[in-house]
């Protein structure tokens, strides 16, 4: 097993593990342990707030299927290779 120290803990952060590993009945390791395991588990993945905006919205809609424009014939890209006018 792997030992981490964390130094620089700010004091309130510090109390606030304190409390939450009191309310579930741990000791302040375990609560850390369990903390990161629950953030950091691939079944768990952190998504971002777009993420989180997209699943609100398809429960909200069901999903909404737009229709794709007509694309068309990019234009060509300039010339640089002239002589300048």
């Amino acid at each position: 097993m792997a030992m981490l120290t964390i130094r620089n803990l700010d004091d309130e952060l510090k109390t606030q593990l304190r409390i939450r590993a009191a309310q579930h009945g741990l000791s302040m390791e375990e609560e850390v342990r369990r903390i990161l395991q629950q953030v950091l588990s691939p079944q768990n993945p952190c998504r971002g707030f777009g993420s989180r905006i997209h699943q609100k919205v398809m429960a909200l809609t069901g999903g909404i299927d737009l229709p794709l424009p007509q694309r068309s014939v990019p234009r060509p890209p300039p010339d640089f290779s002239g002589d300048a006018v």
